[in-house]
């Protein structure tokens, strides 16, 4: 069975020390095991420790655990390393003799958990640094010839030659087993640097996992994106030879087997790529045109949220099966076809979110900020044409034609419509994400949250607004609500979740 991709493993072991570990997979010449299978430093170390001896350094026995402490953020060697590479070159063998080196631009195939877990192998190693050393495997020592292993490049590259074996990418697009290159042709021996992206952190994606190259040895450590330094300067790249489906740039032609499962990372709240875009696409087609007032687009919304579910709910799937989020199973029913469409709203409600219409048949309440109102009494039928407002239809009470008083109801009870142009209805909306409210958003939800925060008495941090931005005053005021709850420690963040949602419009 093969490892997972994050999983982190340890080699089984009768020592856990670092030098005894690195010695019986990869035994050097220079330090011969003892009989059990221990380094002679290490023998030396019990025999003096039990007759009470003082110890003496031996000049001929490296001190290796020395070296290969691991590196915190803070030391020396934690956040920022300096990390000079070789040349192109080709593999070298243990004993140093060049292999044939590959024949042009050569990709072999490759998958993302092949990458991760041959970095995980340096990583468990301890692989020291060097831009002249070769580790047993061929590849040399340095930032680029870690990237050259964990890609399985045929040859060791440099940061002048990573970018050929790829292709670019957006921030949103990275996924584990990408890479983020910083080549500085100004001083391409002591300026750049490339690092392995093994995923996010957390949902801001401020943060993310770096597998990495570098004094005094390998390591795994959280990196604020893109890295400590020149974070301007570094690109993204993707592996052109990933044979699990997502090497381009782009998702595949939607409605194919041929569109693999782009992973959990490419939706929720703050994403925003192509898989999003194709996703929605896909919920239209399949009845789920109704939550979209626009679009569907590449960033991830409440919209696509609904829809999913709403989807996932018309398979007859129930808890974790119907979260909104799709997963492998229902990506499968989308692209392949499988199942049930999401079936209409109650009270046959339609509505076309390109023209910017809402149609109702029944008796209905409509408020509309702008645009035209239609009313045939005949039939009983309500028209409001919105293009640029926003509609509210509950189905309690309103105009009542010949076929009666029915009514529209959504699946919590209320259809709320909004338009191109307008913001949220006056019904309490469902919570958009916590990705709505980040450093740097700005949406109509936002504003709705000041507002609310101002009606519930936390406005006093407000000089002017609230607005569309999210900032340190929006913080302040979450944060004075979630204490006014009887919150505290990490539940007092300042960003709204669900339940303070809930909470403040209940």
């Amino acid at each position: 069975m093969e490892t997972p991709v994050f999983e982190e493993f340890d080699p089984a072991s009768d020592c856990d020390c670092p030098g005894c570990v690195r010695r019986r997979r990869f035994p050097a010449p220079s330090v011969p095991p003892g009989p059990v299978g221990r380094p002679v430093s290490h023998r030396a170390f019990v025999i003096a420790a039990a007759a009470g001896a003082v110890l003496v350094a031996v000049p001929s026995v490296p001190a290796v655990a020395v070296a290969h402490g691991p590196a915190r953020p803070g030391d020396p060697a934690g956040d920022e390393p300096d990390t000079p590479q070789g040349g192109e070159a080709p593999l070298h063998g243990p004993a140093g003799s060049p292999a044939k080196p590959g024949t042009g631009v050569e990709v072999p195939a490759t998958t993302r958990a092949a990458i991760i877990n041959r970095a995980k192998k340096w990583i468990t190693a301890q692989v020291p640094y060097s831009m002249s050393a070769y580790w047993s495997d061929g590849y040399r020592q340095d930032c680029s010839g870690f990237v050259s292993m964990a890609w399985n490049l045929p040859g060791n590259e440099w940061t002048g030659s990573l970018g050929t074996f790829g292709v670019r990418i957006s921030r949103d697009q990275l996924q584990p087993g990408d890479i983020l290159l910083f080549h500085n042709p100004a001083d391409p021996q002591n300026g750049s640097h490339v690092v392995l992206f093994g995923g996010w952190t957390d949902y801001t994606h401020t943060y993310y996992i770096a597998y990495e190259q570098t004094r005094p040895h390998t390591r795994r450590q959280s990196t604020p994106y893109a890295y400590w330094s020149n974070s301007t300067r570094y690109l993204p790249y993707r592996h052109k030879g990933l044979a699990d489906g997502a090497s381009g740039a782009q998702p595949s032609v939607p409605g194919t087997k041929s569109a693999p499962y782009p992973g959990p990372s490419a939706f929720g709240p703050g994403t925003n790529n192509a898989y999003v875009t194709q996703l929605g696409r896909l919920l239209v087609e399949r009845g789920g045109r109704r939550f979209y007032t626009s679009g569907p687009g590449p960033r991830w919304s409440n919209a696509d949220r609904r829809a999913t579910r709403a989807f996932q709910l018309a398979q007859g799937w129930k808890g974790a099966g119907a979260d909104g989020l799709p997963g492998p199973r229902t990506w499968s029913y989308l692209v392949e076809k499988k199942g049930r469409d999401i079936p209409p709203a109650a009270g046959t409600a339609t509505t076309t979110a390109a023209a910017g219409t809402a149609t109702t048949t029944g008796t209905a309440t409509t408020t509309a900020a702008t645009g035209a109102l239609t009313t045939t009494a005949a039939t009983g039928a309500l028209t409001t044409t919105a293009a640029t407002g926003t509609a509210t239809t509950t189905g309690t009470a309103g105009t009542t034609g010949a076929t009666g008083t029915a009514g529209t109801t959504g699946a919590t009870g209320a259809v709320g419509t909004t338009g191109a142009g307008g913001a949220p209805s006056a019904a309490p909306p469902a919570f958009p994400g916590r990705g709505m409210f980040r450093p740097g958003a700005r949406n109509a939800f936002v504003t709705l949250l000041g507002k609310q925060l101002v009606k519930r008495g936390f406005g006093t941090y407000y000089a002017h607004g609230p607005g569309p931005d999210w900032g340190e005053s929006d913080r302040r005021a979450v944060e004075a609500f979630q204490r006014a709850q009887g919150w505290r420690g990490g539940a007092v963040d300042g960003r709204p979740g669900p339940e303070t949602w809930r909470r403040l419009f209940s």
